[in-house]
């Protein structure tokens, strides 16, 4: 045994792997700090251990059975001994290993007191985090509630002008309108440290407004306020608000941030209350039967904001939506080109306002983003979506993974969700578009987890759909097949998704049966086209998209097919000469990537 030691020990074997494994230890470090920056999935890091795991017995064989010689590498029983240079060869091992152990101690120093200490400030900056509760009415009047939501939100909306400050939205603050929950347990689901809460009354031309910022935890008051104004001078109080809140949060406000929250939303209380009254309609509107119909008479109070307020961004964006969806949706519906052309002249129009009076970089973007991407204006579309990515702000465009999540943006799409949930963790959309990035990226665990959670919080059926697809892109059918039974009413939805489990375990006369019935109740080609495809009938799929790549805006509906499939390219590139075009012009790589492997996929 002891001869055996000392063989090892001459040849270099111990130095070897203790060489080996201190490099490893430290690629492995930096492999992982790469990895958590660009939002990589859990198996890239996995495929690095087992490289090295694999690589140790193989340095060390390689160790005992070869040795380095002034003519290279020979095998060692090849080596006379008296010009054996092992001595020489172990002191360069030496002074490697040394340079290794000096790095890595570097590695560690910089962990514990650089990259430790960004943690601290994200930390630092998390902690200037606040919600504005929806303010109470406590006069009567019939536009009071409306005057006192205007209030805060205009109050939320000069925050959001700090960088500082992660401010809540709209959404999430007002889930809890009416409500009585305590104030730790309101901070606890937003994720912030602070709430604002207050009150408001008007009697004639009187208005008096109370204020107060409390620190949840334990619910110290750190300022509070009341104002008596003549209603008219309401800018003037929303400002003040805004400006000690953020003054008490120990955030320190320049010339121009002051400026940026001064000049910031709507100035006229008149405006307040129509815009209220359009949101309202506008948040109901979307997932009723009638929700076109709805939308038309949201968009009524939206242009009455525009007459009383039209240099104010907000009232145009959601004035937009009604003729995003009847173009995004005629396509497929038989509306007439004259129809759709209307449409799409009333879209430019409010987009191109909302952009115009724009109040910041980060909305500006986002509107010009959703404007390409719907009149197909697609050259230099990933670019500017890059950079919303960089931004980090919260205001987001109403498409973002559509056409970036099939062409390699699926990290960037995630990216924008996770800081969606960040601001508004009662809307369903950030946990959505997580969920997708997660389902693109291949990380089908992590868009499992993040649409149950969204769906338990939010309770939007649309999580349901991305909850029941990360089942069976994973595979796991049965849990997939629990929910749709516990859940799903709707015959049309459970069919879908139904087909969806069949073609993942390739049951080709499952699928052929299910579709048979969902055909009659399908009401989008576009879903229909995707099954078709995963189901394996690529001629009938590339029928459904000539016939759509021939009608006006039908762009969108065969990207949606994209999309929804998540399978590649559902139809051939040959049958759409027009989304061709498109698809060339943004140099976009085709077919787009299929994360899922679809057993009855002929293509």
């Amino acid at each position: 045994m002891s001869q055996l030691f000392q063989e090892l020990k001459r040849r270099n074997v111990f130095r070897v792997a203790l060489a080996y494994l201190a490099a490893s230890w430290l690629v492995l470090q930096v492999v992982q700090l790469v990895l958590e920056s660009t939002s990589a999935p859990d198996w890239v890091m996995q495929v690095f251990l087992l490289a090295v795991a694999v690589g140790f017995p193989f340095a060390v064989l390689f160790a005992w059975a070869f040795e380095m010689t002034p003519e290279g590498i020979k095998r060692e029983k090849d080596v006379d001994r008296g010009q054996s240079i092992t001595d020489r060869t172990g002191r360069k091992l030496n002074r490697a290993i040394i340079v290794v152990l000096a790095a890595a101690v570097a590695f560690l120093l910089l962990d514990k007191f650089v990259l430790q200490n960004d943690s601290a400030t994200v930390e630092a900056v998390t902690d200037k985090s606040v919600a504005v509760l929806p303010f109470v009415a406590m006069s009567r009047g019939p536009d009071d509630e409306y005057f006192a939501d205007g209030l805060t939100e205009e109050i939320l909306n000069s925050l959001t002008r700090v960088p500082e400050l992660l401010v809540t939205a709209r959404t999430s603050a007002f889930h809890f309108k009416g409500k009585d929950d305590p104030i730790p347990e309101i901070a606890a689901t937003l994720g912030v440290a602070h709430i604002v809460e207050g009150s408001v009354r008007r009697s004639g031309d009187r208005l008096r407004v109370t204020a107060q910022l409390i620190r949840a935890d334990d619910g110290f008051h750190l300022w509070s306020e009341t104002y008596d104004h003549d209603a008219k001078d309401v800018f003037g109080v929303q400002t003040d608000i805004a400006e000690k809140i953020a003054t008490a949060l120990d955030v320190v406000l320049d010339d121009e941030q002051l400026e940026k929250m001064r000049s910031f939303g709507l100035q006229n209380p008149e405006a307040y209350v129509a815009f209220q009254k359009g949101v309202e309609l506008f948040d109901k509107a979307h997932g009723a039967e009638d929700q076109l119909e709805k939308l038309l008479v949201a968009n009524e109070w939206f242009e009455k904001t525009m007459a009383l307020a039209p240099e104010f961004s907000g009232s145009y964006s959601y004035h937009a939506d009604y003729f995003t969806h009847l173009i995004s949706e005629g396509a497929e519906e038989g509306l007439s080109v004259d129809e759709l052309n209307v449409a799409m002249s009333g879209l430019e129009d409010d987009l191109g306002k909302a952009i115009r009076f724009a109040p910041d970089e980060s909305r500006r973007g986002a509107n010009v983003y959703d404007l390409d991407l719907i009149t197909g204006r697609w050259r230099g579309l990933h670019a500017r979506f890059d950079q919303l990515v960089r931004h980090n702000s919260c205001y987001l465009p109403n498409w973002p993974d559509i056409l970036t999540s099939p062409f390699g943006k699926a990290a960037g799409v995630r990216s924008l969700g996770q800081r969606a949930i960040e601001c508004d963790p009662l809307s369903f959309y950030g946990w959505m578009i997580s969920a997708t990035g997660s389902q693109w990226l291949g990380d089908f665990e992590s868009a499992i987890e993040t649409a149950r959670l969204g769906f338990e919080a939010t309770g939007h059926r649309i999580l349901l759909v991305e909850w029941v697809s990360s089942l069976t892109y994973a595979g796991r059918f049965e849990e997939a097949m629990e929910i749709i039974d516990r859940e799903y009413r709707e015959e049309r939805n459970q069919l879908s998704q139904m087909i969806g489990i069949a073609a993942a375990q390739g049951d080709e006369q499952e699928v052929n049966a299910l579709l048979e019935r969902y055909e009659p109740v399908s009401v989008r080609k576009s879903y229909l086209m995707g099954l078709l495809a995963v189901a394996g009938q690529r001629e009938r799929a590339n029928e459904i998209a000539a016939e759509l790549d021939a009608t006006p805006f039908g762009y969108l509906a065969l990207m949606r097919a994209v999309h929804t499939c998540i399978c590649g390219a559902p139809f051939d590139l040959e049958a759409t000469p027009q989304l061709a075009k498109r698809v060339e012009d943004a140099d976009f790589e085709w077919p787009p990537i299929s994360p899922v492997d679809w057993p009855l996929k002929d293509w």
